[in-house]
């Protein structure tokens, strides 16, 4: 069966980098982001080699047109410069300085789908920062399509993409027939590195900006944060000499 062509969508976000410890600010209303390293959400980075891997494994031609796009302060381009390294075709950045909540994203990215005839949507199924995981799902549902979720392998063929993904005891696969919504998961793959010659060609690529208000929308807040504290320190252990010792333990602390 031949493969239909795919436009592939993948948003991306910038988060405060994995492997920072996240600090509360001074009003205890949110994460502190001022001097802290950002990248690119390491979900997404498995979207995007994701949708690579489909242009390299496909036939040729099957995959025309790998679009990024991205939702937030001007910054973002460095994140959407990053995945355009790896390989994708071009970007979109629609700037809005303010927080946006799932459902704002997803509205905004059915404007995209809709403005560029996409057929498939590549996405992390979090965000590191707040893990909301709603963005892909209020987008299926936003889009009238098929949804498959926390995807640890993608195959294409024909109409049909066949997800798997991890569950309780083994793997579950599900299938959908384009267009569809797909979420990734951290099996999935491991994302490749961009090379200096694909970083200095990244600079060239077609790179669009926009405003969430050219798409009718604006960034509305439904949710109020009251506060945000970092969890208590955690208490050090105690050793035992035996069992009986151990279990007179755990019932002074009320265990058993």
């Amino acid at each position: 069966m031949a493969a239909t062509p795919l436009r592939i969508l993948v948003p991306i976000k910038r988060v405060i980098d994995y492997a920072v410890k996240p600090r509360v600010n001074s009003a205890r209303t949110a994460v502190e982001l001022s001097g802290v390293k950002m990248s690119m959400n390491p979900f997404d980075e498995l979207s995007v080699e994701a949708s690579l891997r489909l242009r390299e494994t496909l036939p040729p031609s099957s995959v025309p047109d790998i679009l990024l796009v991205s939702l937030g302060p001007a910054k973002s381009a460095e994140t959407l410069r990053t995945a355009l390294a790896m390989g994708a075709d071009r970007a979109l950045l629609i700037e809005e300085d303010a927080e946006l909540e799932p459902l704002t994203v997803a509205k905004a990215l059915k404007e995209v789908v809709s403005r560029e005839s996409c057929n498939l949507v590549i996405l992390g199924k979090q965000s590191i920062d707040d893990d909301a995981g709603q963005t892909g799902q209020m987008l299926a549902g936003l889009l009238g399509w098929g949804q498959a979720t926390q995807a640890c392998k993608i195959s294409v063929q024909g109409e049909e993409v066949t997800v798997e993904k991890e569950v309780d005891g083994g793997t579950e696969t599900v299938k959908a027939k384009l267009p569809v919504v797909v979420t990734t998961d951290l099996r999935l793959n491991e994302p490749r590195y961009a090379s200096l010659p694909n970083i200095m060609k990244a600079k060239k690529k077609p790179f669009e900006k926009m405003k969430l208000s050219d798409f009718g929308l604006s960034a509305i807040k439904r949710l109020q944060t009251l506060s945000v504290s970092e969890p208590p320190p955690r208490q050090g252990g105690s050793k035992v000499e035996d069992v009986d010792g151990l279990v007179k333990r755990l019932r002074e602390l009320g265990a058993i």
